[in-house]
């Protein structure tokens, strides 16, 4: 078997707090009387400081935004909201069944490390990563390959045998550079944006046994160096 680990991103992939952020903010601009489109929203996904909902929000209306009563109460609304979201289907299923094969686990996402860890840790499925990636720990968070390449990196094994599980554009491209194979797993936010060239896309990680995607993926072409 050439696969060694897997590597899931968190937020939209693990828990969808992507969801509930997106609808909080549409809701925001709708009182403002002004639209956000998903076309725009994309650049925030998978990745830090790619959208400045506030900046974007202030030039739509032409009026100045209370930047931190705003930040505070969108901070308690998302927090509240993914409070109620379950695991994702197939998540905890996808890393015992990892454990079993002795395929190394990992989260690699460009959130901060007390998010990604109080979710895993509230859901208890800490226990089935070997480690927690964030974005604290790199000089570069996705669509640069650093998150992924640390994951790599610290369960001591190579690259080309990491799959990566992603549900954002910006993921799929830092897979894609760190040189890994990618199966996207959509979520209801990132489902209608154009995703670029993963090896697999499923609907869900409950869709199949890991043994099967991964019998799926050594079918394909070996994934080249970056």
């Amino acid at each position: 078997m050439s696969i060694e680990a897997i590597l899931l991103d968190f937020d939209g992939l693990i828990v969808d707090t992507e969801t509930p952020i997106f609808e909080e903010w549409c809701s925001v601009y709708r009182s403002k009387g002004v639209q956000l489109e998903l076309d725009v929203w994309q650049h925030s996904l998978g990745t830090q400081g790619g959208f400045d909902p506030y900046a974007h929000l202030a030039a739509l209306t032409g009026t100045a935004v209370d930047r931190p009563v705003l930040e505070a109460t969108m901070r308690e609304r998302h927090w509240q909201r993914c409070a109620e979201q379950p695991l994702l289907p197939g998540v905890e299923s996808l890393l015992r069944q990892a454990r079993s094969l002795q395929i190394g686990t990992a989260v690699a996402s460009s959130a901060t490390e007390a998010w990604v860890e109080g979710w895993v840790r509230r859901h208890g499925i800490r226990n089935l990563f070997d480690c927690v990636c964030t974005r604290e720990h790199v000089a570069r968070v996705k669509p640069a390959p650093d998150l992924f390449l640390l994951a790599a990196s610290r369960l001591g094994v190579p690259p080309a045998s990491c799959v990566v599980f992603e549900d954002s554009p910006n993921g799929i491209r830092a897979a894609r550079a760190a040189g890994m194979r990618c199966v996207a797993v959509p979520n209801d936010v990132t489902r209608a944006l154009v995703l670029p060239d993963p090896d697999l896309v499923i609907g869900s990680l409950a869709e199949q046994p890991l043994p099967a995607l991964i019998e799926r993926l050594e079918r394909l072409q070996p994934v080249a160096s970056p």
